[in-house]
């Protein structure tokens, strides 16, 4: 079985790049450092027996609905979760004042870890993962499903597959 490095940070990219070890970058949680750490893990890769040369998998998070507008919602579904499990006293504070939090900027660094997120229809996701994966020259890409619920988890990676996934001629 290959061992791969999670990482995401620039130590973990240093140590799967002197271990020859393939690199997959946790930039679905932690994007500041996504193209850095990149960089210096192929700058710096050594071949080794299980891997001749380096193997990026970089994360991309999705929330895909049927409409668009369905899933902006789940969006800020998914905004306020996080700023709530991480700024302090923003559990006891409704939706409106929450996003009246989050839009004026004081949770940035929180909004900020979500910087990769393909949000929207089918086509809107493949658009912005085929972007992610071209930025990012990966060789895998890594998806996390944000959808808020598991019904709605269900239906958008459907709706991404489909999109995703061409059918055979």
């Amino acid at each position: 079985m290959p061992l791969y490095i999670l990482g995401s940070s620039l130590f973990g990219a240093q140590l799967a790049a002197a271990l020859g070890l393939p690199y997959a970058f946790a930039s679905h949680f932690a994007p500041e450092m996504l193209e850095q750490a990149i960089n210096v893990y192929r700058a710096h890769f050594r071949p080794s027996e299980q891997c001749a040369e380096p193997y990026v998998i970089a994360a991309a998070n999705f929330i895909v609905a049927d409409e668009e507008e369905a899933a902006k919602v789940q969006h800020a579904e998914v905004l306020r979760r996080r700023v709530r499990m991480f700024a302090k006293g923003a559990d006891e504070i409704s939706d409106a004042d929450l996003d009246a939090y989050i839009a004026s900027g004081r949770a940035d660094q929180i909004v900020g870890m979500l910087k990769y997120t393909a949000v929207g229809v089918g086509e809107d996701a493949k658009r912005f993962l085929d972007g992610f994966e071209a930025t990012t020259g990966a060789d895998e890409v890594m998806l996390v499903n944000l959808s808020p619920g598991t019904a709605q988890a269900e239906r958008g990676l459907d709706l991404l597959a489909r999109a995703i996934v061409r059918p055979a001629r």
